[in-house]
């Protein structure tokens, strides 16, 4: 499988969880957080190792972790988030043994350090190591997915850094959510309603419609707008955009649900309207998983026009939620601030009056779910449990655009899969570890590099496993037409090879697992 035998490993003993990347295509960095340090790497050789920077908690602080009954190998630092701010900085959080803490991180060419000015984070980063959680850095705020306390029983979607605000610890906004993703979608660009960018949030949570004999576990898509300032009485420093759907992927005919996503990825285009999501799903009892695919416009419909959902008491005290079909206030519960709200003299989220606010905190989850395109999974898989996904688009020598898939499997493998006229085809089924590990992290970069070389590049240590696919292509070939020329492995498609239909357009990947 190595052409030309390059490996490159990078290894250091006693570190472990090397399982937060990010790389800096500027600066040809690979940046990653591991336990109690984070490295700076040199992405094009990712065995010579840049700079380094310790972070250790306290010796008080990990005896204080202990003593409330945390695990000694849980009450360190695992670094759990590395977001870039510009060229020379980052802002970096870890769990600090179960006290989490965020601070900033000054980088030039030869050496990265921590500013020492770490401040409490709770509700920006977990405190334990293994919490799934979703983050992001936009626009000089950042936007968390978490657990606010020790114990993990509440949940919160929080911005901080400017502008804080947050989810109201109640079952019917968060109810056990295990998150996943969180990306911005630009959806005030060109918008002739004047509406707002928008915050999506996905992740699996505990359903409180449906009555069912054990807990349910569902899907979610939810979003908050990136201009809410809170209520001025009801829900101050509190979302009043936050609103929630169910999100669908399953086979129609037999009425089989992937009820738990595992992992998103926004396939962004420079018209976000014709932006898409691809998320992986599994059962809840069954060794399946599939891939589901959602449109922006289903998504905007279900938030913009959708009924909502609200609690209604019967029998004294049994809580059922229902259709609301009672009369809507306006401006619609949950939406921005757009030109009609201002229209009508709401030029904030502070200007709106309490029986708006009101609604949207009893009831912000909508009866719409989102459906996938089609009705149904993009691809199925048995045997595997996907755990990440990373997509690329690439125009084809007929000049349609096709959309291609990179999966990573909780076994340590690398699916590639290709979207031709509707029909998902798996390209190549690739073994990236020597023993079974699951694939943790999962980056896709672009950009033009010298030509055709073919390089992969692996570092395993104590379990926690990384690989990159360097893919390099000259002006006339496509980056997959050279995998399979050089593996002797063209696969055809409707009659047609892949170098027949895929085209030069894409030059570079890095897939960084």
């Amino acid at each position: 499988m190595f052409l030309d035998g390059n490996i490159k490993t990078f290894m250091k003993p006693g570190l472990s969880n090397f399982s937060t990347l990010l790389v800096s295509e500027e600066t040809d960095i690979l940046f990653v957080g591991t336990r109690d340090a984070i490295f700076a790497l040199d992405l094009n050789d990712i065995s010579r190792e840049i700079a380094s920077e310790d972070w250790f908690a306290t010796r008080d602080r990990q005896l204080e972790c202990i003593r409330r009954g945390k695990d000694k190998v849980d009450c360190r630092n695992y670094i759990l988030l590395l977001h870039k701010i510009n060229d020379t900085n980052l802002y970096v959080c870890g769990t600090n043994a179960f006290y989490p803490a965020c601070d900033y991180m000054v980088i030039n060419s030869t050496d990265i350090h921590l500013q020492g000015k770490a401040e409490e984070s709770r509700g920006r980063c977990p405190f334990e190591p293994t919490l799934n959680y979703a983050s992001l850095l936009v626009d000089s705020a950042f936007y968390s997915a978490t657990s606010n306390n020790f114990l993990g029983t509440e949940p919160i979607i929080l911005r901080s850094l400017r502008n804080h605000l947050r989810t109201e610890f109640k079952a019917s906004w968060l109810n056990e959510p295990s998150f996943v993703y969180m990306d911005i979608v630009r959806e005030s660009e060109s918008n002739p309603d004047g509406d707002d960018d928008k915050i999506y949030v996905f992740f699996t949570e505990t359903a409180v419609e449906f009555e069912f004999y054990d807990k349910l576990l569902v899907s979610r898509i939810a979003r908050v707008c990136k201009g809410d300032l809170g209520g001025k009485r009801i829900l101050q420093k509190r979302w009043t955009s936050f609103l929630k759907s169910r999100l669908i992927c399953s086979v129609p005919e037999s009425n089989f649900q992937f009820n738990i996503v595992q992992d998103v990825f926004l396939l962004k285009r420079a018209d976000w309207r014709e932006s898409m999501f691809y998320g992986i799903f599994t059962q809840q009892w069954l060794d399946i998983s599939a891939v589901c695919a959602f449109s922006m416009k289903t998504v905007q419909e279900v938030f913009a026009k959708g009924n909502y959902k609200g609690p209604v008491t019967v029998e004294h005290s049994h809580v059922k939620w229902m259709v609301f079909r009672g009369e809507v206030p306006l401006p619609r519960p949950g939406a921005c601030i757009d030109n009609f709200a201002r229209s009508i003299g709401y030029n904030t989220s502070l200007d709106l009056p309490d029986k708006i606010l009101q609604f949207v905190r009893d009831h912000p989850l909508m009866d719409n779910a989102v459906n996938p395109i089609g009705d149904r999974p993009v691809l199925l898989k048995r045997g595997s449990n996907y755990t990440r996904i990373v997509v690329d688009r690439i125009t084809g020598l007929d000049k349609k655009t096709y959309h291609v898939l990179f999966i990573g499997t909780d076994n340590g493998y690398l699916h590639k899969a290709l979207n031709c006229d509707g029909e998902m085809f798996i390209m190549e089924e690739i073994q990236l570890f020597q023993s079974p590990e699951p694939v943790q992290s999962l980056k896709l970069s672009s950009k033009k590099v010298d030509p055709l070389s073919l390089h992969f590049q692996r570092d395993w240590y104590n379990g926690m496993l990384q690989a990159f696919l360097f893919l390099h292509c000259t002006s006339g070939f496509s980056v997959l037409c050279i995998y399979y020329i050089l593996f002797s492995s063209i696969t055809l498609i409707n009659n047609k090879s892949i170098y027949e239909i895929l085209s030069v357009e894409v030059d570079f990947f890095c897939i960084l697992i």
